[in-house]
């Protein structure tokens, strides 16, 4: 019985994380944390001081990105011709913590190797290993959730991450 229980807040879980808000922010925070990661450490600085200074601005860019995101939203449902008023404006504004707390990771193990936490050298690779597979996670999530079935949703899944690599390399060589 208790399984039962768990497997069914699981599944409302796994239902909740994916919507396409929740897929969106997510998928578009993992991105956004690789490219930051790519383009501050590609130049070889990889001090602690380094690390902070790289986890700083990925948090400002995580804000600002969300911030501009429910901006946009907010600007574009202006056109449905409804009054919203301030309280549904901080909403829609809040509505954009995928974004945020995918990039939290990355912060995370960037603040660590500033702290000294573990080796500063390298762990951009370590972010950007995670970051791919949490794009992996979201594809087969979104897959699962679809109705597809595991073989297929484990090819979409390892299909999105490649295509986030792509991307990132895409990101990182245009910076």
């Amino acid at each position: 019985m208790r399984w039962r229980r768990v497997a069914a807040r699981c599944r409302a879980l796994g239902g909740y994380a994916a919507r396409p808000h929740v897929l969106f922010g997510g998928v578009y925070g993992a991105v956004l944390a690789s490219s930051m990661v790519a383009a501050l450490t590609r130049y070889g600085e990889s001090s602690r001081a380094d690390r902070l200074y790289d986890a700083a601005w990925l948090l400002i860019t995580a804000l600002a990105s969300a911030l501009a995101h429910g901006y946009a939203h907010l600007i574009a449902r202006r056109g449905d011709q409804a009054h919203h008023g301030a309280l549904a404006a901080l909403r829609l504004l809040f509505q954009e913590w995928p974004l945020l707390l995918a990039t939290a990771p990355t912060m995370l193990i960037l603040l660590g190797a500033g702290l000294g936490w573990w080796d500063s050298d390298g762990v951009e690779y370590v972010a950007f290993t995670f970051n791919v597979v949490l794009l992996f996670a979201w594809g087969l999530l979104a897959a699962r959730v679809g109705g597809r079935t595991w073989p297929s949703a484990l090819r979409i899944g390892s299909g999105d991450a490649l295509l986030g690599i792509l991307v990132v390399v895409a990101n990182a060589l245009i910076k």
